[in-house]
Parts: C-alpha cells; sequence; structure tokens
C-alpha cells in the first residue's frame, strides 16, 4: 500500500510503499494525534522507519490494498 504524507512548510512530500493494512496505519496516526504524541513512527516495505513530528502533519493519504492485476481484460 502507498503512503503519502504532507508536512506543512514543506513543498514536497514523503511517499513510500508499506506492507501494513490501511487499517493498521490509520489506526497508528490516530492514536499518536489523539495522545499528544510528538512523532509518529511507520516502516516501509524495504525495513526502512520514518519517524515524522505529528506538529508538522498536513495531511496523510492511505492508497488502495488492491493487487495489481497483470494480463488482459475481457
Amino acid at each position: 500500500m502507498e503512503i503519502r504524507i504532507g508536512i506543512v512548510n514543506t513543498g514536497r512530500e514523503l511517499n513510500f510503499e508499506t506492507d501494513e493494512s490501511a487499517d493498521s496505519v490509520r489506526s497508528t496516526i490516530t492514536t499518536a494525534l489523539e495522545s499528544g504524541a510528538t512523532h509518529v513512527s511507520l516502516a516501509d516495505g524495504k525495513g526502512n522507519t520514518y519517524i515524522v513530528p505529528t506538529a508538522g502533519l498536513a495531511y496523510v493519504e492511505l492508497g488502495t490494498e488492491d493487487v495489481r492485476r497483470v494480463g488482459f481484460v475481457a
């Protein structure tokens, strides 16, 4: 699943693929924001970890979990 995170006062966004489900990522971010945590930590499919300050979050876009089909559609 693809995740895009917009950061306040930054022209670029953080974009990466993760193996986690959309519900898992959504609950991680929601819990961090509701508890007043200073940062949220997410991992991508390659094992890299991203630590983003919650005060700097402009938006979080979660992609679909659908698997891409290969071949022709009839």
